[in-house]
């Protein structure tokens, strides 16, 4: 892998990270553009190690939100007076959100990173899953703020969140839309997502790592590659909240049917391989 490629991967894995709109199905489409072998475990394990990067710039920007909750939560454990705060649950909330993805991405392992690292399940999800997120909004009432939520909301994401470890779904779109289906509104289930997201990448990160370092990538891609997914994830992030504070999230899925309709029409077409 060029510095090229590792810039350009990072700049995508930035940007559609915490978007809607699926970081490792953008990620393989440009993979494959690049001409970078898509099925093979150095270039997976890349892909899931910058995104080390974006979780970084989510952990920074919410800082003070991390940094309560955990004081809140640990301070819950030692002393029963302080569990009934709400930051102390949820510190468990976040917790129990966060294992399903965790338990099912370790037992799924060779399935995601070979079989559906395929474009036409890439493609297929991003046209699928956009009627998802469309009656998210739709059908859902979006009354309860973030102070409302509840252990089974966080479940129920949690659950849901697996879903993204199929490509073209989309961690946050997945996260996101069960929020949204709970009754929670926008800003709330986006704000649990990005938080359900950092446990989760961070441990596909460092799982990863061997099987990036034992490729042919490199540390030099790989350092750079989250280094430039950090910078652009951050204006990302912050660009997200003040969207969807005023906005609806169905203008992503018309994007991802689009993308998905064009990638099919390529691969029926035979102008790019599937893997």
């Amino acid at each position: 892998m060029s510095i090229w490629d590792s810039i350009v991967l990072g700049v995508v894995e930035g940007l559609t990270e915490f978007l809607p709109v699926s970081s490792t199905g953008h990620l393989t489409i440009v993979s494959k553009l690049l001409g970078l072998p898509i099925d093979d475990p150095s270039i997976t394990g890349y892909t899931a190690v910058i995104q080390v990067g974006a979780i970084a710039a989510v952990v920074l920007f919410f800082w003070g939100d991390i940094r309560r909750i955990v004081v809140a939560w640990v301070r819950g454990l030692a002393n029963a007076e302080h569990r009934t705060e709400f930051d102390y649950h949820m510190g468990w909330y976040v917790i129990a959100g966060s294992l399903p993805i965790g338990i099912i991405g370790f037992l799924a392992k060779d399935l995601i990173s070979g079989p559906l690292r395929s474009l036409w399940w890439v493609a297929g999800s991003l046209i699928a899953w956009s009627f998802v997120m469309v009656a998210a909004e739709r059908f859902s009432t979006k009354e309860r703020p973030l102070t409302r939520i509840t252990m089974r909301d966080s479940v129920v994401m949690g659950l849901v969140q697996c879903l993204a470890l199929i490509p073209g779904v989309s961690r946050s779109g997945a996260t996101i839309s069960a929020g949204l289906f709970r009754g929670l509104d926008r800003v709330a289930a986006t704000r649990i997502a990005f938080l359900l997201g950092i446990p989760a990448l961070l441990g596909a990160g460092v799982y990863e790592l061997k099987d990036a370092l034992h490729g042919d990538v490199g540390a030099a891609p790989l350092i750079i590659g989250t280094l430039v997914s950090f910078g652009v994830a951050y204006a990302s992030v912050a660009w997200l909240l003040r969207f969807v504070a005023k906005h609806s999230i169905e203008v992503f899925a018309l994007y991802r049917v689009l993308l998905g309709t064009v990638l099919l029409v390529l691969l029926t077409a035979g102008t790019i391989a599937a893997t």
